[in-house]
């Protein structure tokens, strides 16, 4: 593997540059709207719902719940600078969305606090070491009311190796230029990103990973943790005709319940 990926990448890759390079999933208006559309439908959900955002950047699902009139939605999100980002727009449009930085392993928030966690964006995964993705999902477990859910959006592994390319280019704008080497191995994708200025040169080169599951073994993982009444759909948010979005391209989203 000639990519190598720091264990803890995820620290400080989401800064002003990661704005940039994924504006086109995360700085989508009508992306963000289409999916709370579906987090509303599926998750039958109640103005007065306690909602946390796990691993929620800047927060863009949840500043759009509060747009909508929900009322206690809460964003935790390790990156500073996401979250900076959140709360001044949050400010701004004087929404009510609460932010928190911390650790999605260990976040130090109240046991049983919330009815619906979402992990959304392929946000989940981060770790080379299973144990600290389980990890999450243990933390998921308890924040949960009894009957809470969660909510994971990851990648669709299956139409991630099916269309697998090692690289990929897209230009951000007539500045800006962002290009991807990746290279695969067991069910992890494994990412080399370099942004490019035409007017300062190599701005951003840095890697990072994402593990890929199955169906199969998330529910093995769920269930483990406690979960119960797992179920499936595929083809969330499919933009595949249009470019190579990377593990945004074509995602699975994944429902469990604290039993």
């Amino acid at each position: 593997m000639s990519i190598k990926v720091d264990d803890n990448w995820w620290r400080d890759l989401f800064d002003e540059i990661y704005l940039l390079s994924d504006a086109r999933s995360v700085c989508n208006e009508k992306l963000t709207s289409q999916e709370v559309n579906f987090l509303e439908d599926t998750l039958n959900l109640d103005k007065s719902s306690s909602i946390l955002d796990l691993c929620g950047g800047q927060g863009r699902h949840s500043l759009e719940l509060s747009r909508r009139g929900y009322m206690n939605v809460t964003v935790l999100d390790y990156s500073k600078y996401l979250l900076a980002t959140g709360e001044k727009i949050a400010k701004r449009e004087k929404l009510n969305t609460i932010f928190i930085q911390g650790d999605a392993r260990n976040t130090g928030l109240p046991g049983q606090s919330y009815q619906f966690i979402i992990i959304m964006a392929s946000s989940f995964g981060y770790f080379v070491n299973e144990d600290e993705n389980v990890n999450i999902l243990r933390e998921a477990y308890r924040l949960l009311f009894p009957r809470g859910r969660i909510l994971l959006d990851l990648p669709d592994r299956d139409y991630v190796i099916n269309n697998f390319k090692s690289k990929s280019s897209h230009r951000v704008n007539k500045d800006i230029t962002v290009r991807r080497d990746r290279e695969l191995g067991n069910d992890i994708i494994f990412s080399r990103e370099v942004v490019i200025s035409e007017k300062k040169g190599c701005i951003k080169d840095r890697t990072y990973c994402t593990r890929l599951y199955t169906p199969e073994k998330i529910s093995e993982i769920m269930y483990h943790v406690g979960f119960s009444t797992i179920t499936f759909r595929k083809d969330f948010m499919n933009r595949r005709s249009k470019a190579d979005f990377g593990c945004m391209t074509n995602r699975m989203v994944v429902l469990g319940e604290k039993a």
